[in-house]
């Protein structure tokens, strides 16, 4: 999922605040320059593409920790940070890591499952109450499951998933209070089967739109909403063209660092462990920031003009029960995948 704004000037003016946000959430911690986190004459000069900006939490922690293992190798493993998909789009980041093009990619699962289906797993709607039990999946069988899919893809993953957060509804015109307040709902969705599924189950229109031409289709209408993280409706100034927000925490969804095997391999074991803890250190420490984050762009977003409300979820996840939505994807998942989420998220299907 590419993330932008409707202008180069609003973005600019987003991510500024959005950095002070997220520097603060992150405090002590520096929001690094990628050059920062370069080394010439390196013993491995490696490379880390994210779609995200530079002033993001999740950007801003991986430069950090990318900064931390080139300090703590003297010098001998730098990897490099390409922020706002300098290196390609998603899609074609994954495709690159995989051919060991670029070393190291971060982005989210619900994109990892065009590639390894079990990754969007994560995605399944009203599935995660609340952060303690995502985390709870992630860090334990659940997220034990996913990582030993990308093995076959020549792929390796880091333990520790980074936080993208739960996505919330946004819209023009309309509160979504009950599921039926979707129904012929016209709203934008990634190119994403799972959340395109999830919205037609309730008889709304989903519209598979790329983000940077999000903005432009709620000003004039195509669509009347979308969804994402508060994190983004901020950065990408969609207060400017939606009036409510719904907070539906319909789906949750993370980013994994993930490794060329291949490259992940020729590091010695020092530098891979160095690697590894240092990674995933800094993962639990984003997860805390996008937290905190949240709470503060509630306030934020209301300022700027936004009304919240809070629906009762068990209505939605009935509905989902009724529609065949869980029947189908315990199917496309398989019976064994199925049986782990709902350890954690109960019985769905």
């Amino acid at each position: 999922m590419a993330h932008g704004g409707p202008t180069s000037h609003a973005r600019r003016q987003s991510f500024r605040q959005f950095a002070a946000l997220g520097a603060a959430a992150l405090a002590p911690s520096l929001l690094l320059k990628p050059s920062t986190a370069n080394a010439a004459g390196a013993e491995f000069s490696y490379k880390l593409g994210i779609a995200l900006a530079p002033s993001h939490p999740t950007t801003a922690g991986l430069q950090e920790a990318c900064a931390t293992i080139l300090r703590e190798s003297k010098g001998r493993l730098s990897i490099e940070v390409f922020p706002n998909s300098q290196l390609g789009s998603d899609t074609d980041m994954i495709s690159q890591v995989r051919s060991g093009a670029i070393d190291f990619v971060s982005t989210a699962g619900l994109i990892w499952g065009t590639l390894i289906p079990g990754a969007s797993i994560s995605g399944v709607g009203f599935a995660f109450p609340d952060y303690d039990t995502v985390f709870k999946a992630m860090d334990g069988e659940l997220g034990a499951q996913i990582r030993s899919g990308f093995a076959k893809a020549g792929l390796l993953p880091q333990a520790r998933i980074w936080d993208h957060g739960f996505r919330q509804v946004t819209s023009s015109g309309r509160q979504i209070k009950t599921p039926q307040d979707l129904a012929g709902f016209k709203l934008r969705v990634p190119l994403s089967p799972a959340l395109t599924s999830l919205f037609k189950a309730f008889g709304a229109a989903p519209a598979g739109i790329n983000m940077a031409e999000v903005y432009t289709a709620l000003q004039t209408k195509i669509v009347d909403g979308q969804e994402n993280p508060l994190t983004i409706v901020d950065t990408a100034k969609l207060y400017e063209v939606q009036k409510f927000c719904s907070l539906t925490s319909h789906v949750w969804d993370g980013f994994w660092l993930v490794a060329n095997l291949r490259k992940w391999n020729a590091l010695p074991e020092d530098l891979r462990q160095l690697a590894s803890t240092t990674f995933d250190a800094q993962a639990l420490r984003q997860r805390q920031a996008i937290r905190a984050l949240n709470v503060r762009l509630g306030d934020e977003l209301k300022s700027k003009g936004m009304t919240f409300n809070t629906p009762d979820l068990a209505p939605f996840r009935e509905e989902l029960k009724k529609s065949g939505f869980y029947a189908d994807w315990k199917k496309k998942f398989g019976p064994e995948a199925w049986a782990t989420l709902e350890k954690y998220a109960g019985n769905l299907s």
